[in-house]
C-alpha cells in the first residue's frame, strides 16, 4: 500500500469504535496494536480497514462495513426459513423491520430453540457452515432416562448414524432427576437433527433441545425471541475462526 492509500491507523480504530483518535494513538504508542501480524508503534501508518487484519491487545477488530451480523434466540415452534407457505411462524417474523435482505446461517429444527445467526454477508455465512472450519456449537439437551458414564464415552468416541459417524467434542451431565437427564454437548457437526439422532442412537431420546452457543457467541441473558447485533469481540473472533 502506498503512503497515501487507505486511512491512518488511528482513524481506522476510531471508526471501528475502539477508542477516540487520541486514545488510539496511546494504544499504538504502547505497542498494543498489530496490523497483519506486526506490532505498530508509529502514528503514520495507513491501512485499508476492509483488508488489513487489525488487533488491539490481541483481539481482532472487525472493520465497519455494510454487512450486518445478528443473533436471534429462536423460540421453539418457529420454522428456520425466511418465508413459510403454510403460514407458520418463521425466522423472518423477527427481522421484518430490518432494511437489509437477511438470511440465516445454518438452521435449527422447528422443535429446537436457541441461538441462530443471521447476516447479509454471503462468504461469512458460507464459511461458518463449512465443516472444514469446525466452528463448535453447544447445546443443552433434556433427554429421557438416567445417562451413564459409558453413554457419555460413546458420544465422545463417536456414534455411527445412517449418514456416517458423528462425534461430540465435549459432553457432560448438568443434572439428573426423575428419569430425565440434562446434558450439555458441544460438537462442530452441522448435519440435520444431528444432536437428536445421536441421542436416539444411544437410547436416550431428546425431549427438549436448546442451542446455547455458536463458537464464541453465548446466549447470556438474551431472552427467547430477542435479537441483537454481534459485539465487536464476538465478530472479531468469528472472523478469525473462518479466516476472513
Amino acid at each position: 500500500m502506498g503512503d497515501q492509500e487507505g486511512i491512518r491507523l488511528q482513524k481506522a480504530l476510531a471508526q471501528a469504535g475502539v477508542a477516540s483518535r487520541r486514545t488510539a494513538e496511546i494504544l499504538i504508542e504502547e505497542g498494543r496494536v498489530e496490523v497483519d501480524g506486526a506490532v505498530v508503534t508509529e502514528f503514520g501508518m495507513r491501512v485499508d480497514p476492509a483488508v488489513s487484519v487489525i488487533r488491539v491487545d490481541g483481539e481482532r477488530i472487525p472493520p465497519t462495513s455494510a454487512h450486518v451480523y445478528l443473533v436471534l434466540n429462536k423460540p421453539r415452534g418457529v420454522v428456520t426459513t425466511m418465508s413459510d407457505p403454510q403460514g407458520r411462524p418463521c425466522v423472518a417474523d423477527y427481522v421484518q423491520d430490518r432494511p437489509e435482505r437477511l438470511f440465516h446461517i445454518g438452521r435449527l429444527d422447528t422443535d429446537t430453540e436457541g441461538l441462530l445467526l443471521l447476516t447479509n454477508h454471503g462468504e461469512f455465512a458460507h464459511r461458518l457452515t463449512h465443516p472444514s472450519y469446525e466452528v463448535s456449537k453447544t447445546y443443552v439437551a433434556e433427554v429421557e432416562g438416567n445417562v451413564k458414564p459409558s453413554v457419555l464415552r460413546a458420544l465422545l468416541d463417536g456414534i455411527e448414524l445412517d449418514d456416517g459417524p458423528a462425534q461430540a467434542d465435549t459432553v457432560k451431565v448438568v443434572s439428573s432427576i426423575r428419569g430425565r437427564t440434562l446434558i450439555q454437548i458441544s460438537l462442530h457437526e452441522g448435519r440435520n437433527r444431528i444432536v437428536r439422532r445421536m441421542f436416539d442412537a444411544v437410547g436416550h431420546p431428546v425431549k427438549r433441545l436448546t442451542r446455547t452457543a455458536i463458537g464464541p457467541v453465548r446466549r447470556g441473558n438474551l431472552h427467547t425471541g430477542d435479537l441483537r447485533e454481534l459485539d465487536h469481540k464476538e465478530l472479531g473472533q468469528l472472523l478469525d475462526l473462518v479466516d476472513l
